[in-house]
């Protein structure tokens, strides 16, 4: 197993257990004054399965918000290595090729001064489309993708409130 392989589990294994609302950044200088993360309601988090890697961040509420809407966004950065072999059998290169994987529109419903943010999920992109990004010397040669990929290199999560510079809940 190469260091890449191993570093991929790694960071996949670590990556497994949700990450607690211990961990959730909730700044109330950028959100409407009385914003607060609601009672009762589950705290925000995410979690990565480590056989897909698809990161899955759950819904949750937030009260005292007034009529300010928000933009929540969750992205993901994976990578995989794709080989090149000759006809000859013989393995000739290795591409890296990293991808910025996007949620695209979430949602958020505003109730009577309560945000209710709703679940939100973002997977990696398929093998044939990593394989498609990669260039081979010869377009003769076999591509395939190196066992560990493709990897989880990060993601991020962030809840921005309608005219706040910064998010109001993000994970670090």
């Amino acid at each position: 197993m190469n260091k890449l392989s191993i570093f991929s589990l790694t960071l996949a294994a670590a990556l497994a257990a949700p990450i607690a609302s211990a961990g959730v950044v909730f700044n109330s200088s950028t959100a409407p004054s009385g914003a607060h993360l609601s009672q009762g309601s589950p705290q925000p988090s995410c979690t990565v399965d480590p056989a897909t890697l698809i990161v899955s961040c759950n819904a949750y509420q937030i009260g005292g918000v007034g009529n300010t809407d928000a933009n929540l966004v969750l992205s993901a950065t994976y990578s995989a290595t794709v080989t090149c072999t000759n006809n000859g059998g013989k393995l000739v290169n290795v591409k890296t090729q990293t991808t910025v994987a996007n949620s695209g529109d979430a949602l958020t419903d505003l109730r009577n001064g309560t945000l209710y943010v709703s679940a939100i999920s973002v997977k990696p992109p398929t093998t044939q489309a990593f394989l498609d990004a990669a260039t081979c010397p010869n377009g003769n040669w076999t591509k395939n993708l190196a066992n560990g990929s493709p990897a989880l290199s990060s993601f991020s999560y962030s809840l921005t409130f309608v005219g706040y510079p910064a998010p109001a809940v993000s994970f670090p």
